[in-house]
């Protein structure tokens, strides 16, 4: 089977499109990478591709490299390793949704690394580039989300409460995928009143629907499958579509500081 522009479906979850962008005509239960071979010959999934540096997931980097030597120093497996890497995403990187614009420094892992901050799209790339600097195949998703607690700031710059393109990682361990998000960190998610979310390297780790008092905090809304690299034409695209003010914040006279997210919390 093969979809208009797309090269042949390879399996019922992994197929490629030479633009990396996901047809309206394709089943919403397929999964999208980007374009290469995921599969060998036998029909084993090619695992040394979810171990290479890409643009955004540039694993190669010094100081990526670094941090995840520094950061694992005396785990024993990949299991111990994948977690204090999440741990260290989740609490070291500051969240920050102001620290988006249209440059691609905003989407890149190394990049969010030396700011010490970013939103959910770098900070995931900051985990799959850590883990596959350390021989751990990593990947990143991406689902919309209607967030319930945000703060009133962001909200009018959005224009609504559902959030596009919002990613997670996905880790190879074990001998399967394992999803974990390190959005949030430790410090925010307490200003919040939500339970810090937390990865075991064998369970999957996504967002809470409910904060500890019981109010809907975070609602999955639609799947946008995995990929090898941050997808930023198509990412970028729908930014600047539906969320110019926000894009273009940075850009502007506006004075955004690096804390405001957490103080509106």
């Amino acid at each position: 089977m093969a979809y208009p522009g797309v090269y042949p479906v390879l399996t019922g979850t992994d197929f490629k499109a030479p633009d990396g962008i996901l047809p309206e005509s394709v089943p919403r239960s397929f999964s999208l990478s980007l374009s290469c071979d995921l599969w060998d010959h036998t029909k084993t999934m090619n695992l040394d591709l979810y171990l290479a540096a890409n643009e955004f997931i540039d694993s190669n980097d010094p100081d990526v490299r670094a941090f995840a030597q520094k950061t694992t120093a005396g785990a024993a497996d990949n299991i111990s390793r994948a977690v204090k890497l999440y741990d260290a995403v989740r609490d070291d990187i500051f969240y920050d949704p102001y620290y988006v614009g249209e440059a691609r420094t905003y989407f890149r892992a190394s990049d969010c690394l030396r700011a010490n901050r970013g939103f959910c799209i770098p900070k995931a790339a900051l985990l799959a580039a850590a883990a596959r600097s350390l021989e751990i195949p990593a990947r990143v998703g991406y689902a919309d989300v209607r967030n319930h607690l945000s703060t009133k700031k962001l909200l009018e710059l959005v224009g609504g409460d559902v959030f596009v393109w919002h990613s997670y990682t996905e880790l190879y361990l074990e001998g399967r995928w394992v999803k974990a998000t390190p959005s949030f960190n430790l410090s925010l998610c307490k200003r919040f009143g939500v339970r810090p979310l937390e990865f075991d390297g064998r369970h999957d780790s996504l967002l809470h629907e409910y904060d500890q008092e019981g109010r809907r905090h975070m609602e999955y809304v639609k799947e946008r499958g995995h990929y090898l690299d941050v997808p930023y034409d198509a990412i970028i695209a729908d930014f600047k579509k539906m969320y110019p003010r926000l894009v273009a914040l940075r850009d502007s006279a506006t004075v955004v500081d690096d804390k405001d997210f957490a103080r509106e919390a």
